[in-house]
């Protein structure tokens, strides 16, 4: 009987020690919840970084002289870095070997997406071919990219209607459909190397050339083909001598102005310097009926007096944001959000495109687009 008691005492022990082993190796349970919730962190760390760096995204701006790439390239980069990107923002001083250098530069340091807004549309084909060569998507930043199949999508606004808002905004300050005329009215169009300059022209000319065909507007210089009428580089130097030029030849004797078709806000104000220095903005000689684009501050000044019509606002922080998206999508590996796929043909391809809506600005309602908005604080547009 003691024997037994002594084997059962014996074997109750091996059990309890082995019993403490298993305990000890155990692996750790699952938490409820953990699991997913550890993937999900991953998951996200996934879209920023890449082998444990940040993800990189390289924007390439045209220019720092014109206030709005100025706005485009900060509202991109803030809006990249809130994600958790890192952002290498470029301003190529509107020479396209620079802007092409450092786009190259960009692919050599490893950017995940290339946004570019470039300088002449037509002359980036082999640096593309390098970024399709490394797998890197490009997103054409509010100019189309040309001849080129290696642009993955484009983001801009709806260009052609930007065109078709000036053109109405005159057809309604002239009051056509009321009054016979004759008005007459002179035509600018923007940078021949600049895609969107087209759209903005055909948009306009879908509205106002019915009222030149009617005789309703009259262009006294008769200048009224695109090529004829675009100015170089949206030089608004360019844009003050041509104006000079027009006023000579046309209006030397006191004829009236009634309108000014400007595509941008840099030609307009070279506009407004010539009609300034020939005697515009008297009583006798008012300023005509004067359009543009971008909403820079000196525009939307010289529109609360009274020299400027109007301007198209497209707000940089509503593209910068649209994107942001688009980068999103990519880095996940999904197809970016798009809104077009008809209109924008690059000679080598349709390039998807999200296109935001456009609204103008003017002296009655520049502080609720402008100042209420966020865009603009009162005191940056103090004279």
């Amino acid at each position: 009987m003691k024997k037994l008691i002594a084997i059962i005492l014996s074997m109750f022990i091996i059990l309890s020690f082995m019993g403490c082993n298993t305990s000890v190796e155990e692996p750790e349970q699952n938490i409820p919840g953990k699991e997913m919730s550890d993937q999900d962190d991953q998951d996200q760390g996934d879209t920023q970084e890449k082998d444990g760096e940040e993800r990189l995204i390289g924007v390439a701006m045209p220019t720092q002289s014109l206030q709005r790439w100025n706005q485009d390239g900060a509202n991109m980069k803030a809006q990249l870095e809130a994600k958790g990107y890192k952002a290498d923002l470029q301003y190529a001083d509107n020479n396209v070997n620079t802007q092409i250098q450092q786009i190259e530069n960009m692919i050599t340091k490893g950017c995940d997406v290339l946004v570019i807004a470039s300088i002449d549309g037509s002359t980036l084909t082999d640096v593309l071919k390098q970024a399709a060569e490394n797998d890197i998507k490009v997103i054409a930043y509010d100019r189309l990219i040309m001849n080129s199949p290696h642009v993955d999508y484009y983001a801009t606004f709806d260009n052609f209607k930007v065109g078709v808002i000036q053109g109405e905004y005159i057809v309604e300050k002239l009051g056509l459909d009321e009054e016979d005329g004759p008005f007459n009215i002179e035509l600018f169009a923007g940078s021949p190397d600049d895609n969107n300059a087209r759209f903005f022209y055909d948009g306009a000319m879908s509205v106002l050339e019915s009222y030149i065909e009617s005789g309703k507007l009259n262009i006294p210089s008769g200048q009224k083909d695109f090529s004829t009428i675009a100015i170089q580089g949206w030089e608004s130097s360019n844009a003050q001598a041509r104006m000079d030029n027009l006023i000579t030849a046309n209006y030397a004797g006191g004829e009236k102005l009634d309108a000014v078709l400007s595509p941008n806000d840099s030609l307009a104000i070279g506009i407004i310097a010539s009609l300034n220095n020939s005697g515009f903005g008297e009583e006798d000689k008012p300023y005509p009926i004067i359009t543009g684009q971008d909403c820079d501050k000196p525009n939307v000044i010289a529109m609360i007096n009274g020299q400027q019509s109007m301007s198209i606002f497209k707000d940089t922080r509503t593209l910068a944001s649209k994107v942001v998206e688009m980068v999103d999508a990519l880095i996940q590996g999904n197809e970016a959000p798009v809104n077009d796929n008809v209109t924008y043909d690059n000679g080598e391809k349709v390039v998807p495109s999200y296109l935001c809506e456009p609204v103008y600005a003017d002296a009655n309602n520049y502080r609720e687009i402008l100042i209420e908005s966020g865009y603009y604080e009162e005191s940056d547009l103090e004279q």
